[in-house]
């Protein structure tokens, strides 16, 4: 598989008609954008609004967050079986708006979602506040099914990045980025002397909201398979979850995959990068134990002697983390753990709700739990009310004047356990 991924950098965002590119700024059509959207009866009203770095703005509570993209070789559209047609990704030309995301905004549903501080204390810890964001404001219609409301707003925030995209193709490209490589059986006897290594990427897929699609389909009734590290870097994965905020993996994350990105970096060099295995986190033992063992046994049978493992959010996922790692050593294989922890706002409580004497190589992506004074921003995206039901938040989190007392986890990405984050913990 050969991928392009053809960047145009945007350093500002403004309104304006026609949307399009002009000089590093991108322009966007409010009512276009709106209208583009209003097909789904479900969406009483569709507001948006524009967030850039450095702004002292909040916005709250964030559903997902996605890149702005769109096929111009090799597919039609993008996130195909949700947005596009159900072409295989990774292939061909991809345009990019870098710089730029469609974050989801509506009343809450669940009780994990998060929020964005453009400037301030929390910026430092969420990537999206380097980001140039047009937000969408979601007002379902009344008595909405939860689960409908949650499916209308995340394939719109989907939608919304397509078209802006689409709008903007024929903009100057900034920067290409390429990615090739070929199947297993060919880079086992092109590199045969490097360590073969897959990345293992466990998925929230319990749920209730909490939910990881790979081309359409909801992994949870899926068994693990194999994806080409291209799949993962060209849309065939998109987020659909209400994990709590700190460790969300959105869809941006899974289109800056940096541990797929990393290991691309070094194939060739120090490793054999074999591809991508999504798998699920499932709710019951049984199904924690299933597909541990094919995830142990589809690593072995592709012939790999590391595995890097990444989870998605805490908890209960974390016997699906150990589960992962007992099995994988048990059959000869090297592993490397990358996860977060709730070690309590001390810091002093056991990081994993689980835990194996095999797990010897852990990346902490930091503590969800520590605490954490945010002042109050001049303008609110959204329903700061939220707070009080947001994990790492409370009713008393939000102050009279604005600003918050809050734990680390309550912001959209700041432990990220793809490794996306700036954060880490200091072992003792």
């Amino acid at each position: 598989m050969r991928l392009e991924l053809r960047k145009a950098h945007v350093t500002g965002l403004e309104w304006g008609s026609p949307t399009r590119m002009e000089n590093g700024v991108l322009y966007v059509d409010k009512e276009g954008l709106i209208a583009a959207l209003s097909d789904d009866d479900r969406i009483e009203k569709w507001d948006a609004d524009l967030a850039r770095p450095g702004e002292s703005v909040r916005i709250i509570p964030v559903k997902d967050v996605v890149e702005p993209r769109v096929k111009l070789e090799g597919g039609e559209s993008y996130f195909p079986s949700v947005v596009g047609p159900n072409d295989t990704a990774g292939e061909g030309a991809t345009f990019v708006l870098d710089g730029a995301a469609v974050v989801t905004v509506g009343p809450i549903m669940g009780f994990q979602e998060g929020f964005i501080d453009m400037s301030g204390p929390a910026a430092k810890f969420s990537p999206f506040a380097e980001l140039f964001n047009v937000v969408l404001i979601a007002q379902p219609v009344k008595d909405l099914e939860k689960h409908q409301y949650e499916e209308a707003i995340r394939v719109a925030g989907l939608k919304a990045a397509v078209w802006l995209a689409d709008c903007c193709k024929n903009a100057k490209i900034d920067a290409v980025e390429v990615f090739e490589k070929g199947t297993v059986a060919e880079e086992l006897k092109k590199y045969p002397d490097l360590p073969p290594v897959v990345h293992l990427c466990m998925c929230i897929t319990q749920g209730l909201l909490h939910d990881t699609y790979v081309y359409g389909a909801d992994v949870k009734t899926c068994l693990p398979t194999l994806l080409h590290p291209n799949e993962v870097l060209d849309g065939a994965m998109v987020s659909g979850n209400c994990v709590s905020a700190c460790d969300k993996t959105t869809t941006w994350h899974h289109l800056h995959d940096p541990v797929v990105s990393e290991l691309y970096a070094q194939h060739g060099k120090t490793v054999n990068f074999l591809g991508m295995i999504p798998t699920q986190e499932s709710v019951v033992l049984a199904g924690k134990e299933r597909a541990s063992s094919f995830n142990a046994r589809l690593c072995h049978e592709l012939g790999a002697k590391g595995v890097i493992i990444t989870e998605e959010g805490y908890g209960n996922p974390d016997s699906d983390l150990c589960l992962n790692v007992n099995k994988c050593e048990a059959l000869g294989m090297s592993t490397v753990v990358i996860a977060d922890e709730a070690s309590g706002t001390d810091g002093a409580s056991q990081g994993l709700a689980d835990a194996t004497p095999q797990m010897t190589a852990f990346v902490s992506c930091g503590n969800v739990n520590e605490m954490l004074e945010v002042p109050a921003m001049k303008k609110v995206i959204g329903f700061i009310e939220s707070i009080a039901h947001v994990s790492g938040g409370a009713a008393e989190s939000l102050r009279p004047d604005g600003s918050m007392y809050v734990e680390l986890q309550s912001i959209i990405g700041s432990t990220c356990e793809t490794g996306f984050n700036k954060s880490g913990s200091l072992w003792v």
